[in-house]
């Protein structure tokens, strides 16, 4: 797991401090399942055999750093995903950050990490499915997400076309989102961060390093790799220096080529 798992044992006060803070009504499942905002539309590429994929992601923006990280992007000439959570962007300054993130695609994918990420409390979440699979339908609709590809909140699981990869913790919600038509997409490399304030853990030459590994090694799919990043690590300057420095040392191989997760392998789109 990407983030801590503070797992409580007051089973029944968790499940009202989830539900009042997503605020979801129990009709929501069929009013937005089926009906995700697609202000946008898809542009399927062609893959070269040649080349290997990077989709570098971030999430749990918008927060500190969303801004840094996008504008590192674009100015690099890179495409990456920001996998963003529905409460943060609920105040003026998180729907400006959302907004403008949604206006930067193709370049630029927003995509779905949960509403409430799970109050930091996975194992309850996750034992209750339908609450879950709520909390993403009002991620979708409350940051107008175009397409349906998702990111459970603190767990890397995967749902494609005619594939189910997860942990048995989070099998029931997957199920759910698959029978809706959702991708989920877990990553292959992660960008450790220190507990508290965030800081990246590994030098840009270092990930870089492990970049590589992994596409010779293992990615779930060959020659895909996955990068986990958070925003908030590269909200100083000196950290989004080490972004910039990670960017251009994997821009310095001729076989890599950014994308963004909608053109990940094998979606349902």
């Amino acid at each position: 797991m990407a983030c801590n798992n503070n797992t409580s044992n007051q089973q029944q006060k968790n499940s009202a401090v989830i539900t009042k803070a997503s605020g979801l009504q129990k009709n929501t499942i069929t009013a937005l399942q089926d009906t995700p905002t697609r202000a946008i539309v898809y542009q399927p590429i062609t893959y070269d055999t040649t080349k290997q994929y990077i989709y570098l992601t971030f999430d749990d923006g918008p927060q500190g750093g969303t801004k840094q990280c996008l504008e590192l992007c674009k100015k690099l000439g890179i495409k990456a995903t920001f996998f963003m959570v529905g409460r943060h962007g609920n105040d003026k300054h998180g729907k400006e950050q959302v907004k403008i993130i949604s206006s930067q695609y193709p370049q630029i994918l927003l995509a779905n990490h949960s509403y409430t990420h799970a109050n930091e409390k996975y194992q309850f979440f996750y034992q209750h499915p339908l609450m879950a699979e709520e909390d993403f339908y009002k991620a979708q609709d409350s940051l107008s997400v175009p397409f349906k590809i998702i990111r459970l909140p603190g767990n890397s699981a995967w749902v494609r076309k005619n594939e189910i990869k997860c942990s048995g913790l989070v099998r029931s919600v997957c199920n759910k989102l698959d029978s809706a038509g959702y991708n989920v997409m877990g990553w292959d490399v992660e960008w450790r961060f220190t507990r508290g304030k965030s800081f990246p853990v590994e030098r840009p030459a270092v990930m870089a390093t492990h970049v590589d590994t992994a596409l010779h090694r293992h990615t779930h799919t060959p020659n895909h790799v996955v990068i986990l990043t958070h925003d908030r690590m590269f909200r100083l300057p000196n950290y989004a220096d080490s972004l910039q420095k990670f960017i251009m040392i994997l821009k310095q191989n001729p076989k890599y080529v950014f994308e963004t997760m909608d053109h990940y392998p094998g979606l349902k789109i």
